[in-house]
């Protein structure tokens, strides 16, 4: 009977042992964010920085917090886009500030809304999914007070953040 209990905890611990999986890091498996470039909308090739601008995602209601909130000195941005839907309204605030007296956002503010497609692609077994984008578009209701002046789509697919998707004149 001690046989038998030796070689069931021998065997126990061997099947144990190899069927541990191998520790993998995953290091490339984030979802790529929207790359938005500002310039300027009278020389196109001019990056123009967007004096204290809010990006706010409309549904949600919430501060984008992958840039500076109110920054004046970026020219570029990184955004990123719901994943569970198919579109995402974004509120672009430039001279953003609080009213003194009532708390509202004050500011130029022009709404945004991108439509895309989303598949998923399997990075590693460590990193599981992420989701990229296909067939983006972008859509912004005219108005004479915008301060958003033209979009152009610079690649209808986001695979990565390396690259400018999207350039805003103004």
């Amino acid at each position: 009977m001690k046989k038998i209990l030796s070689i069931f905890l021998i065997l126990s611990f061997l099947i144990y042992v190899t069927s541990c999986e191998k520790d993998d890091i995953c290091v490339d498996g984030d979802t790529p964010l929207l790359v938005i470039g500002f310039f300027d909308v009278t020389d196109t090739t001019l990056a123009k920085e967007v004096p204290l601008l809010r990006i706010r995602e409309t549904i949600l209601d919430t501060t984008v917090n992958t840039i500076d909130d109110r920054s004046s000195s970026l020219d570029s941005i990184a955004i990123p886009l719901r994943i569970d839907a198919t579109s995402t309204s974004f509120a672009f605030i430039t001279d953003s500030a609080d009213d003194d007296t009532t708390g509202e956002e004050t500011g130029n503010i022009d709404t945004l809304t991108i439509a895309y497609s989303t598949q998923e692609a399997f990075i590693s077994r460590a990193c599981g999914f992420v989701a990229n984008y296909g067939d983006l578009t972008i859509t912004l209701p005219e108005s004479a007070t915008n301060w958003v002046q033209d979009i152009t789509v610079v690649q209808q697919t986001i695979e990565n953040s390396n690259n400018i998707h999207v350039k805003i004149f103004h």
